[in-house]
């Protein structure tokens, strides 16, 4: 078993309950190779953790920028939480040295990696949240996600591709554009998307990506190119 004292030291964070911490690195494809582990996989946790950074980034958001319309948070926030983000901060910490996968997934890299560890990230958020409460959650990401708004406005990374596609097309042909999931491959723990993007009935690009977000933002993305909307 890894040695999961060395991450409690690294994230500043002591677990009373221990469990809590293996359990939001549990891949699912851990268990099918170990049956008789005493945890579940993380994916409830991710599902928790989740919804407790949203109400926790939306809250910091609204207390610290109150000049701010709801529309200019909601793109802040959207790339605060976004998969990317979570996790180059997954990475920084070194999570990939902890996740209990199966001997075939820890192969893998790029994009399914890369979605593991973001989702892994939710998950501790839903441990930290069960173990030791909410405003434990709060100094969490306090010291680890929100530094990060800076360079978020700084960049101008929170004006997405499905944004500034929405914002030219309804400035050039007066058309909200509409998303819809056209293909769905692989297991539920490893899904992949295919999102075509439409104005009115014409399908003006498609995009994949490991969740619909991604695949909605990359569709998007491509529109942009097509429409030379640069």
């Amino acid at each position: 078993m890894k040695d999961f004292s060395i991450l409690e030291q690294k994230i500043g964070t002591d677990f009373k309950n221990k469990d809590l911490l293996i359990q939001a690195f549990v891949h699912r494809s851990y268990l099918n190779e170990n049956p008789d582990f005493k945890l579940d996989h993380n994916e409830r946790l991710e599902f928790l953790g989740d919804a407790v950074m949203e109400l926790i980034v939306t809250e910091h958001l609204y207390k610290e920028y109150p000049d701010k319309t709801e529309g200019e948070l909601t793109n802040w926030r959207a790339a605060l939480v976004n998969a990317k983000m979570l996790t180059k901060i997954a990475e920084e910490l070194e999570f990939s040295d902890f996740l209990l996968l199966s001997k075939g997934e820890s192969k893998e890299t790029g994009k399914s990696r890369a979605y593991i560890l973001a989702n892994t990230f939710e998950a501790l958020l839903g441990s930290i949240y069960l173990d030791a409460g909410y405003y434990a959650t709060d100094e969490f990401l306090t010291k680890y996600l929100l530094p990060k708004l800076a360079e978020v406005i700084k960049t101008g990374s929170y004006k997405d591709a499905k944004s500034k596609f929405q914002e030219a097309s309804q400035d050039k042909e007066g058309v909200t554009p509409c998303y819809k999931v056209t293909k769905e491959t692989g297991p539920d723990h490893n899904k992949n998307f295919t999102v075509g993007v439409y104005l009115k009935d014409n399908l003006v690009a498609e995009g994949e990506g490991s969740s619909k977000q991604e695949a909605e933002e990359e569709a998007a993305k491509k529109a942009l190119e097509n429409k030379n909307w640069k």
